[in-house]
This record gives structure tokens, C-alpha cells and sequence, in this order.
């Protein structure tokens, strides 16, 4: 299948995602085209099979959401979503926070910015289920954590503090950077979950 993966380019870490994007689908594909690209209108949003919601600030990214007329599109988006930091926030069905809109797309709970400053930012080396080769090493900025999950949602990876990466159906949502560090482990697998 030629690969489609849009990313949500309103803020965050969109270059990250595009390059790291372009390296999974080489390192997964046999052959075919393949293209990633920058998602700002609804009409990009038509042309993709899956897409990405990098990191960001969670309460910028919603009212850009609603600025440029997404949320509806994204909420009915048929495509699978890779959703990292922010992306997770958005991706709950609970945030105790007012100026967020959620997509409502994953029944998780959330805790943004759960480890407080961005001087809180940490590396670890964790486990997650599904993938091979040992460890991932996460990196958390400013990191939100699930704090609860509905049944249909499995949990990948967990810390002490929470749930830091979960799946449901087409969809992955994590509170760390899995773009950054040169690991595309979990892109690959988003990649096979779409049958690219």
C-alpha cells in the first residue's frame, strides 16, 4: 500500500515527525511511493491514510484545531493517528482542562504536564510491549501521563508515575518524543498497524 501519512503541522515538532516518518517507511516497505507531508486545512486532511499529532503546547494546538476547522475532520478522520505529547492530551476523553478540546478518540484520562516544568524533562530507557530489540529510550518533556484507561484501550508502556504509551484500534498516543532520538521502532510499528 503507497504510504500517506500526513503530519499536524499547526505546532510542535512537525520536521521531527516528517524525517522520522520518511525513515520508517524505508526501513519498512519493499517497494511503492510513499509521501509525508505538513496537514494544515481539511483538504489536507482528505488526502492522508494515517496521520501524525506531534507535541506541542496541548492548549495552542486546540484552538489552532478550531481556528483552521479541524476538529470535526480529525474527530471523523478514518485513518490511524501516531500522537506524542500534546497529541496524547488531545487524543483523551478527559482532561480537567477547560480551554482543551479533546478529539475524544482514545478513552483514556490524562494529566497534562504531569511532571511539572519543562526543567522536569528526563530521559529513560523503558519497556514496550510490541516491539523488539530491548528498551526504548523516551524522552519526556513536559509529559503528560494517562492517569486511567477504558477496556478497549491496552497499555504499551508505563512509568511510575503512569501510563506513557497506549493503543487503541488504528491509533497510538504517547507522552514522550518517540520522533526524536533516531529509533523509529514505534513509527515502524504504527506504519504495519496500517498495512503500509
Amino acid at each position: 500500500m503507497d504510504a500517506k501519512i500526513g503530519v499536524l503541522a499547526l505546532q510542535g515538532n512537525v520536521s521531527e515527525h516528517i524525517d522520522a516518518f520518511c525513515l520508517a517507511i524505508e526501513r519498512v516497505k519493499k517497494k511503492g511511493a510513499s509521501e509525508v507531508f505538513e496537514v494544515r486545512c481539511p483538504a489536507d486532511l482528505a488526502g492522508c491514510n494515517a496521520l501524525a499529532i506531534p507535541g506541542g503546547e496541548s492548549t495552542t494546538i486546540s484552538r489552532l484545531i478550531e481556528k483552521n476547522h479541524l476538529h470535526e475532520p480529525l474527530c471523523n478522520f478514518t485513518g490511524g493517528i501516531f500522537a506524542t505529547c500534546a497529541g496524547m492530551v488531545l487524543m483523551a476523553t478527559d482532561v480537567a482542562d477547560p480551554r482543551i478540546r479533546t478529539l475524544g478518540l482514545i478513552e483514556m484520562a490524562v494529566d497534562r504536564n504531569a511532571f511539572g516544568r519543562q526543567r522536569e524533562s528526563f530521559e529513560a530507557d523503558i519497556s514496550v510491549r510490541g516491539i523488539d530489540g530491548g528498551p526504548f529510550h523516551a524522552i519526556f518533556i513536559r509529559a503528560p501521563v494517562a492517569t486511567s484507561t477504558g477496556f478497549d484501550v491496552e497499555v504499551l508502556a508505563r512509568i511510575d508515575q503512569g501510563i506513557v504509551a497506549v493503543e487503541k484500534g488504528k491509533h497510538m498516543a504517547f507522552s514522550f518524543h518517540p520522533e526524536l532520538g533516531g529509533d523509529t521502532r514505534l513509527h515502524e510499528r504504527f506504519l504495519r498497524m496500517q498495512g503500509i
